[in-house]
């Protein structure tokens, strides 16, 4: 019933610093979308930016979510660059399990203290 994700919604303090942080440690793509809301995209996903009270189904609140992030490129090369931003690793690399796999870690938080997980697959199932 269910094929993929299309995109998640994380509630941020201020939307500009979200994507300035993202765009410049992560490489997402900021987007504009419907009445001027924010995103930043990657692949086929992307990450929609409200601030607290914008949406009033949603009662997240700030520094709530814990998203867990695939690379393409080795996970060394995605730690140096982190690093190389500014941001401090929180732990890992670590062995996790993956949604069809195992998967290494990286954990780091974003301005908002939103825990982000950036993982790279070491085995699939078959």
């Amino acid at each position: 019933m269910i094929s993929h994700i299309d995109h998640i919604v994380i509630t941020v303090a201020d939307i500009e610093r979200s994507i300035e942080f993202y765009s410049r440690v992560l490489k997402l793509k900021p987007v504009v979308f419907g009445n001027g809301r924010k995103a930043l995209s990657f692949g086929q996903q992307k990450i929609n930016l409200q601030l607290l009270g914008q949406e009033s189904r949603n009662r997240a609140a700030v520094g709530s979510a814990d998203i867990c992030l695939i690379t393409s490129e080795p996970l060394t090369t995605v730690m140096d660059h982190i690093q190389k931003e500014g941001v401090s690793i929180l732990e890992g690399p670590v062995d996790k399990s993956g949604a069809v796999g195992q998967i290494q870690s990286i954990y780091f938080n974003d301005p908002d203290d939103n825990l982000i997980e950036v993982s790279e697959y070491i085995s699939t199932k078959c």
